[in-house]
């Protein structure tokens, strides 16, 4: 007998299966295999140009590979698009540009409106659920430029929060912040987790260690690491150097020291 609806398995979120891309033929990323499940908190650590941002533009299907298979939620990923929010890097928003907070976010909403039309009521309302949710609804009339780096970012991840995502990829979202909105940030997409997968690239090791399920360390190859515990080995692989850190001067140490002088 052929299984139920409701028995069928759910896709993985994202799967990956001997992926390579290279600019100009110069190779970036090298037979990446790995599969993600739904309700995951994948962090990517490597080194600049080692291949990170390039991940996440082929999970987007804004770059296609040169070989390889990618499926996102069971489809290719420009078919899965609608399904995907993403916090590029650098967002290129001008800040001298009189926007507010609720109008940002709102633009989210565009892949659900028909063209030409207005936004709806229930575009309205589910912009006010996720800047609640993003604790940035006091600040819905507030002209963007005039948010302190932070308050941006929430602001942004609302945005892409809008397209109500099942997966949301975020390429360094906290590179321009302070620590405090760090880790207040990071405490926001701990709650979003419990909803939408998340991947998020960044170099903060010692604060991603706190809140991820699973790790990837990707420079050219990737390797996979389904626990989320970040060891000396992995970080020393995928910089290609030994590696000691303390976060943010943190009364603690991340790994232990090393025996061998770098």
């Amino acid at each position: 007998m052929g299984r139920t609806m409701e028995s069928r398995p759910k896709p993985l979120a994202i799967e990956m299966k001997d992926v390579w891309f290279s600019y100009n033929k110069v190779p970036v990323v090298e037979g990446v295999s790995f599969s993600l499940e739904q309700g995951e908190f994948l962090g990517i650590l490597g080194p600049n140009g080692g291949g990170k941002t390039t991940l996440l533009k082929l999970m987007l299907g804004l770059l296609t590979p040169d070989r390889g298979e990618i499926k996102i939620l069971g489809k290719s990923p420009k078919e899965a698009r609608r399904q995907v929010g993403y916090l590029p890097q650098h967002t290129d928003f001008n800040m001298s540009f009189p926007i507010s907070v609720f109008e940002l976010a709102l633009m989210g909403r565009l892949s659900h409106t028909a063209i030409w039309r207005p936004y709806s009521r229930e575009d309205h309302r589910k912009i006010e659920e996720i800047l609640k949710r993003v604790g940035m609804w006091d600040y819905r009339h507030v002209k963007v430029g005039e948010l302190s780096g932070g308050q941006r970012q929430r602001v942004f991840i609302a945005r892409a929060l809008a397209v109500e995502p099942e997966i949301l990829l975020l390429d360094e979202p906290t590179s321009s912040i302070d620590p405090q909105f760090e880790t207040d940030l990071y405490d926001l997409f701990k709650e979003l987790n419990k909803t939408v997968t998340i991947v998020v690239i960044t170099h903060d090791i010692g604060v991603i260690s706190r809140y991820v399920k699973s790790v990837a360390c990707i420079n050219r190859t990737l390797v996979f690491h389904e626990e989320g515990k970040i060891t000396e080995e992995m970080i020393e692989a995928a910089y290609q150097c030994p590696v000691d850190l303390v976060a943010h001067g943190l009364p603690h140490r991340v790994f232990p020291e090393h025996k061998e002088n770098h």
